[in-house]
């Protein structure tokens, strides 16, 4: 068995919470505390976020969408992929050192993504972005927790409150969808969704391409 290499630690802005970055062989994984946040062996239910997206908007032209969380870059990489030269990928990290790892030890799983002109990288908080963008984007893609109900920031719990669905809702163009992931279902934030206004669809996803943890995404989509 090939040990755990502890590569670098970062602190969360804020709460103080720390991001450890780990190494076994060609696996790597980003924990804070005991928890895993993820895996680069587990990509599936995070490209999906990219691609159910796709589905629901990616006819419209220049297409804008904004993910939170950069992780180790399948949102990114997967949005790359499906959505078309004139499309605008906004991804924001909280985390200074997440952005680095992307570009230097993590560089690997993220290709020529950061260099694509589509994509830009906002280092800061996604509910900034979010709070100041009216009608500023086509599609709202977070995964900066391990769901609703499974925080790994007291800070994000905002994002999911009444207030910040709302936000949500008013920075979407007509008809765009905000997608949340989430590792468990949680029938509580569904309803919250439905009383914030949305027609809201749950789809589990598989962890890995088809196998694994099936996770949760909700595609909820504004008036």
């Amino acid at each position: 068995m090939i040990p755990w290499q502890h590569l670098d630690t970062a602190q969360v802005p804020g709460d103080g919470d720390e991001l450890r970055l780990m190494r076994r062989g060609t696996e790597y994984s980003i924990m804070t505390g005991g928890i895993e946040l993820m895996n680069s062996r587990l990509s599936g239910s995070e490209e999906a976020l990219a691609t159910l997206a796709f589905e629901r908007i990616g006819g419209r032209p220049k297409a804008r969408v904004l993910i939170g969380g950069l992780g180790m870059g399948f949102t990114l990489r997967a949005a790359l992929a499906v959505f078309g030269p004139d499309a605008e990928i906004v991804v924001a990290e909280l985390v200074p050192a997440v952005v680095a790892w992307a570009r230097g030890p993590l560089g690997g799983l993220y290709g020529d993504s950061l260099s694509d002109p589509r994509a830009r990288i906002h280092e800061g908080d996604v509910g900034e972005l979010i709070r100041a963008g009216d009608g500023a984007f086509d599609a709202i893609l977070l995964d900066v927790d391990n769901g609703p109900g499974g925080l790994s920031r007291k800070e994000n719990d905002g994002l999911y409150s009444p207030g910040g669905l709302a936000a949500a809702k008013r920075a979407l163009r007509p008809g765009g969808v905000l997608e949340v992931w989430s590792s468990t279902r949680d029938s509580a934030f569904t309803r919250r969704l439905k009383q914030a206004g949305y027609a809201v669809e749950e789809v589990g996803v598989r962890a890995h391409k088809g196998r694994g943890a099936r996770h949760v995404i909700w595609m909820a989509t504004g008036p």
